[in-house]
């Protein structure tokens, strides 16, 4: 006859099935040579949230030092010196660049992406342990496609090999998101598109989508119109898992989810290409933040640490990235240093000591 097991034992054998240390990882030989990354501080909060990554690595002694180089978004152009240290180091950690509206002015964000071939964004809005928000058990994937579309600043500029290249964006996109479900034991990918109206470009896409899905049947695929999406997002996001999207719709429901889940200013991301990868605060919503909250100090680390988390794990130092990652969510489980966008009043430093404190 079954027997029920007393909570105690329970919480013991749980316990002793989920132990601190995972199964040890091995490192292959001159893994802990430290790595060079070049750092961007950017412009408003950057030279702030930059500045903590910087404090909290080097508590952590993580095997990377950075190569630190002035870049602003009223710049012509990204200088090439700047260009070459992210082509020799391979990652770039940055802070936001502003970008003026209008005028004729490109976006530096949109040059380095194109530069580098960046071609998928990531951004993962989950809930955070301590932090209320309106729905539970959000944990969404945002990737979209960087290089085409409208961020591109083709703006619908029709020329020979426009089909071509829409084609192949579409194709490698759709490659990295089911890629990235499958080495993440991820379930679902959703295609948000306008395929209704926008019937070459996203008719391209998912037929891609489609194509790419048949080769991962262990993994449910959908479709979404990204008028529902969006309505979707805000009353049921917990449905979503993994989202790919062509690039405008993209930067929309990213920060989207973001603003569900707890807020850009906790919301990890980075742009990944075949050869560089370009870690930043995942939803672009206030990454470059207002002279007030420079002037008090009180920039929101959080989002920014945890990309770092997600940039060394790229680096293959899971180790330093799971205590850093622990150290974050402890500091917001235990609610006493949060900066205002969080409901608290502390400033950047605090917020930054705390983690330091908290590291295992």
């Amino acid at each position: 006859m079954a027997t029920t097991r007393s909570a105690p034992l329970l919480k013991h054998l749980l316990t002793r099935l989920n132990p601190s240390r995972s199964v040890t990882y091995m490192p292959r030989p001159g893994d802990g040579t430290p790595r060079g990354v070049t750092l961007i501080p950017g412009d408003g909060i950057g030279p702030l949230v930059t500045g903590a990554v910087e404090q909290v690595m080097e508590a952590m002694h993580a095997p990377l030092y950075f190569e630190k180089y002035e870049v602003h978004g009223d710049m012509k152009a990204v200088p090439a010196e700047v260009l070459e240290s992210i082509r020799k180091n391979k990652v770039c950690l940055k802070g936001g660049l502003a970008t003026p509206m209008g005028g004729g002015v490109n976006s530096l964000n949109v040059q380095l992406r194109k530069e580098l071939d960046l071609y998928a964004s990531l951004v993962n809005c989950f809930n955070l342990p301590g932090l209320p928000t309106r729905h539970d058990n959000v944990d969404i994937v945002v990737i979209r496609e960087n290089t085409e579309g409208e961020y591109s600043g083709l703006e619908h500029e029709v020329v020979p090999g426009v089909v071509e290249s829409l084609k192949f964006c579409s194709e490698r996109i759709a490659k990295y998101a089911f890629e990235y479900a499958y080495l993440n034991n991820r379930k679902k990918v959703t295609a948000v598109h306008k395929a209704n109206i926008m019937k070459l470009a996203d008719g391209l896409f998912l037929e891609s989508c489609r194509e790419v899905a048949t080769r991962y049947p262990g993994i449910k695929y959908n479709e979404i119109i990204v008028d529902n999406c969006c309505m979707q997002l805000v009353s049921k996001p917990e449905q979503f898992d993994v989202m790919v999207t062509p690039n405008l719709y993209g930067n929309l429901v990213a920060n989207t989810a973001a603003g569900i889940a707890g807020g850009t200013g906790v919301m990890p991301g980075g742009n990944v290409g075949a050869d560089h990868a370009v870690f930043e605060q995942g939803a672009s919503a206030g990454n470059v933040g207002n002279d007030k909250v420079v002037e008090q100090q009180k920039a929101n680390p959080v989002a920014l640490l945890l990309s770092s988390a997600m940039m060394l794990r790229h680096l293959q130092f899971p180790a330093f990235a799971d205590r850093l990652e622990t150290a974050v969510k402890k500091v917001i489980l235990e609610g006493k240093y949060r900066t205002k966008d969080l409901g608290g009043t502390s400033t950047t430093q605090e917020v930054v000591d705390a983690v330091i404190d908290a590291l295992d």
